[in-house]
């Protein structure tokens, strides 16, 4: 294929996402995509459709009685509970496919040079979403499909995930636990939902990296484990590409979590992880949005993080 041009960040969503809707005062809301959208607008940015999944990379991760049993309880009208905090409306698996389809397309595009790097803002998320249970807002494994597809599909060796959402992506750890081929890095405060993610929690091989991190602490201590645990471990490991589960409900504003980062604590993380990606994998680099509820700060951090991808495009 050949490259649309020099610094290129790709920013891929749908208005299918607009479409998966939860019910009235639920954090995982549409709005959380409006001031994404209003945030980027300005942007230049290579903006492309999610396109539709279907089944094919779904089952890498997850079996068909999965799919088909989510696909059974879909409603006409109104919202089917799936646990307390997860729901489904007519539009979510619609949304859910491009979410994969978008992840996918992705990390499609930065293989093939098409961009340089490229966000994902889509929803609902996916890190929660495990095997064969959905939960956490969440209904496929979308970076963890994403990770798949890049082994499977596209031949890569060695694919690592960085997940600094502020919940732990119990997910992503269940699809992967005997994944050899990856390294899974997830930081988050403890104790919180959804309850996993101590530090002995390492995978059927020795690697996931598991980075519990105590209420009320600061951005600062998260970026001194960077540097001693996630940096050291990625440049052993020298990945072909980087997934990042981008979660902002690590700020001290949001208003699901007690820890305290500031944005200049996020960007900082981006940074450090754009420089990985440029060392080991030229640059290639896929991040994913997955929490951040508070309406007044989110736009601005997606776009701050998106404007660090956009300095490190190759």
């Amino acid at each position: 294929m050949l490259r649309l041009g020099i610094m290129t960040t790709a920013f891929i969503t749908h208005p299918d996402a607009f479409f998966h809707i939860n019910p009235e005062g639920h954090a995982e809301c549409v709005a959380r995509l409006e001031v994404i959208s209003e945030a980027t607008r300005g942007l230049d940015l290579h903006r492309v459709k999610a396109p539709l999944a279907d089944d094919t990379p779904i089952l890498r991760a997850h079996p068909q009685s999965y799919i088909d049993g989510l696909e059974a309880q879909l409603p006409a009208s109104g919202h089917v509970a799936l646990d307390p905090d997860t729901y489904l409306s007519r539009g979510s698996l619609a949304a859910a496919r491009r979410g994969v389809g978008g992840l996918i397309n992705a990390v499609d595009m930065v293989l093939d040079r098409v961009a340089d790097n490229a966000f994902v803002a889509m929803r609902p998320p996916g890190h929660h979403a495990e095997r064969e249970k959905s939960m956490g807002f969440c209904l496929f494994g979308n970076v963890a499909i994403a990770a798949l597809h890049a082994l499977d599909a596209r031949g890569l060796n060695r694919v690592a995930i960085v997940d600094f959402d502020v919940h732990h992506g119990n997910g992503t750890q269940d699809i992967m636990w005997d994944e050899l081929r990856i390294r899974f890095f997830s930081s988050h405060e403890m104790p919180l939902y959804p309850g996993s993610g101590a530090a002995g929690e390492c995978g059927a091989h020795g690697q996931i990296i598991n980075i519990p991190l105590p209420a009320h602490s600061s951005g600062a201590l998260y970026r001194e484990k960077l540097e001693a645990l996630i940096l050291p471990a990625l440049d052993d490991f020298k990945p072909e590409l980087i997934l990042l589960s981008a979660g902002f409900d690590a700020h001290i504003d949001d208003p699901l979590a007690n820890l305290d980062w500031s944005d200049e604590d996020f960007t900082e993380i981006t940074r450090a992880l754009c420089r990985v990606a440029q060392k080991h994998c030229n640059g290639r680099l896929v991040s994913s949005l997955e929490g951040g509820y508070n309406l007044d700060t989110l736009g601005g951090l997606v776009r701050a993080h998106i404007e660090i991808l956009q300095e490190h495009s190759a």
